[in-house]
C-alpha cells in the first residue's frame, strides 16, 4: 500500500498576544531572508535592534483585541485545525494523512516534519495554504521543508503545489461568501490583497526587466505567471466574473504595507479616498488570506471602518476568508488529487 501524507502550511501565529510570545513570533518571522531581503548583518540590526522591540508591545495589543473577537483563540489556528480535519474526512483512510504545521511558530516544521519522517510515507504532498505564490510566503515555506527534507536519509516521492490562485474550489467559496452580502447596496467594493516590497515582485523578472513593464493588471502570461502582482489580479477578475461586477465597480489594492516603495494602491489610501468622494458603504475582500486572521479582522474590520469614518463614510463590511468552506475543502481535494 502506497501512503502519502499532505503536508498543509499556514504563516503562522502567536503562542499567545502576550509581548513575550509575540516578540518571539515577529523575531523569527522578520529575519527570515525572503521577508525582510537585506544583507544578513543590517537585517539583523534593524530587525532585532529597532523593528522588534518597538513593535511588539504594539503588536501584542492588537494580537489581544484579536483574540477577543475570537473566543481567546487565534483565528488563524483554529481555521487550519478545522481545514486538516475536513480534508482528512475526504479521505478516510491510512493511505492519505493530513497533517498542518506553521512556517513560523507552533506546530513548528521542524516538529511535524520528524513525525511525518518517521511515518515513512511513500509520497509527501506539500500545500503551502497561499493562493498567489510570493517568496515571502509561499516560498519560504517551501524552502524550510526542502532544507529539512534534504537532512533525511530516506527521501520519499515529494510534489509541491506552489500556489492555487484560479482554483476553482478556492473561487467558488469566496462567491459565496459574499452572497451573505447585497453587493448593489455598497458604493464601491474592493479587493484587498497583502502587500509586497515592489522589488520583490520585480525579482520575479530576468535582467533589467520589472513588474511595471508586464502588464499584470490584465492578464497572466508566460513571464508573469508566479508574479503575485499578476495572479492577484487574477484571481480578482475571475471572482469579479463571476459576480457580473464590471471594472468600474472594484479596485484591486494591497494592505499590510510598511513603506511607500511597496505594491500600490494601498488599500487604506483606497478607503480614504472613497470616502471623501461620498461613499457610505464599501465591501472588502480578501483573496490573499484564505484563513481570517490579523489582517482580515482587525485590520480591514477594524482599523479601515474607523478610517472611512473619519472621512465621512460609515460602513465597511468584510467578505469572511474561504476558512473551511465546503467549496474551498473541495478545492483543496482537487489540487492533492490531481498529486495523487
Amino acid at each position: 500500500m502506497n501512503r502519502t501524507c499532505v503536508l498543509l502550511l499556514q504563516l503562522g501565529t502567536p503562542d499567545s498576544p502576550s509581548t513575550r510570545d509575540v516578540r518571539r513570533y515577529l523575531s523569527e518571522f522578520l529575519n527570515d531572508p525572503r521577508v525582510i531581503d537585506l544583507p544578513y548583518v543590517l537585517r539583523k540590526i534593524l530587525v532585532n535592534g529597532v523593528i522588534v522591540p518597538f513593535r511588539a508591545p504594539k503588536s501584542a495589543k492588537i494580537y489581544k483585541e484579536l483574540w477577543e473577537k475570537s473566543d481567546n483563540v487565534s483565528p488563524l489556528m483554529t481555521h487550519t485545525e478545522n481545514v486538516k480535519k475536513l480534508l482528512q474526512e475526504k479521505y478516510n483512510s491510512d493511505e492519505v494523512i493530513i497533517e498542518y504545521a506553521m512556517r513560523y511558530q507552533n506546530p513548528s516544521m521542524d516538529s511535524v516534519m520528524e513525525k511525518i519522517r518517521k511515518e515513512n510515507f511513500d509520497h509527501i504532498v506539500i500545500l503551502p495554504l497561499f493562493p498567489h505564490y510570493a517568496s515571502a510566503s509561499g516560498g519560504s515555506a517551501i524552502e524550510k521543508a526542502m532544507r529539512i527534507i534534504k537532512d533525511w536519509w530516506v527521501l520519499p516521492k515529494i510534489s509541491v503545489i506552489n500556489q492555487f490562485w484560479d482554483n476553482e474550489g478556492y473561487i467558488n467559496s469566496i462567491v459565496e461568501r459574499s452572497k451573505a452580502f447585497d453587493i448593489k447596496a455598497y458604493d464601491h467594493i474592493l479587493f484587498s490583497y497583502h502587500g509586497l516590497p515592489n522589488r520583490h515582485v520585480d525579482k520575479v523578472y530576468e535582467g533589467s526587466d520589472l513588474c511595471s513593464d508586464q502588464p499584470c493588471e490584465s492578464e497572466i502570461n508566460e513571464k508573469n505567471k508566479l508574479c503575485y502582482k499578476a495572479t492577484a489580479y487574477a484571481t480578482t477578475r475571475l471572482i469579479a466574473e463571476k459576480l457580473n461586477l464590471k471594472e468600474k465597480d472594484y479596485t484591486v489594492c494591497f494592505q499590510s504595507r510598511l513603506d511607500k516603495k511597496w505594491l500600490t494602491p494601498f488599500s487604506d489610501q483606497v478607503v480614504e479616498d472613497w470616502a471623501k468622494k461620498g461613499a457610505k458603504k464599501l465591501l472588502v475582500f480578501s483573496p490573499a488570506f484564505v484563513a481570517d486572521c490579523l489582517e482580515t479582522i482587525i485590520e480591514i474590520g477594524t482599523e479601515y471602518q474607523e478610517i472611512f469614518e473619519e472621512f465621512g463614510g460609515e460602513h465597511v463590511h468584510l467578505v469572511p476568508s474561504n476558512n473551511d468552506h465546503p467549496k474551498f475543502i473541495n478545492g483543496l481535494e482537487q489540487l492533492i488529487n490531481n498529486e495523487l
